[in-house]
């Protein structure tokens, strides 16, 4: 597994740095989703839904900032957001109520899972620690 994570690194599909991170989440907008590994074996494939036309998701690479398990919106209209794990200011990934639109861009931003998926990651990150735990974003 260290061998194909270091061949998509070296394509740039996969960061370098990240080998050595304990969790990596690794968000696909274009194929619309992620791809959880811990200690560099890919545990899990999951559709997510990113920014909607006209919003944006940020791409690039961060370690989670906060932790905020029943996390809602101060933007938008109180809405929940369990599991939230914020990497970039306002940006989270976290569980949403929409899971039906899940595997195709609908949300203001975020990174949006299923609440169920959500809570593996959030238990993840919380076992391994923050400063163990890059999130990637890529086109």
């Amino acid at each position: 597994m260290r061998i194909l994570l270091a061949a998509l690194a070296a394509t740039g599909l996969f960061a370098s740095s990240a080998l050595a991170d304990r969790v990596v989440a690794r968000v696909s907008i274009s194929e619309q989703k992620m791809y959880v590994y811990r200690h560099g074996t890919l545990l899990h494939e999951w559709p997510v839904s990113t920014a909607r036309p006209g919003k944006i998701t940020p791409t690039g690479q961060w370690r989670p900032q906060l932790l905020s398990k029943h996390h809602r919106s101060s933007r938008y209209n109180n809405a929940p957001m369990p599991y939230a794990i914020f990497y970039s200011g306002h940006y989270a990934i976290h569980g949403t109520d929409q899971v039906s639109r899940l595997g195709h861009p609908a949300s203001a931003g975020c990174v949006r899972l299923d609440p169920e998926n959500a809570s593996l990651l959030f238990d993840m990150v919380r076992e391994e620690g923050m400063d163990q735990t890059r999130v990637i974003v890529v086109r």
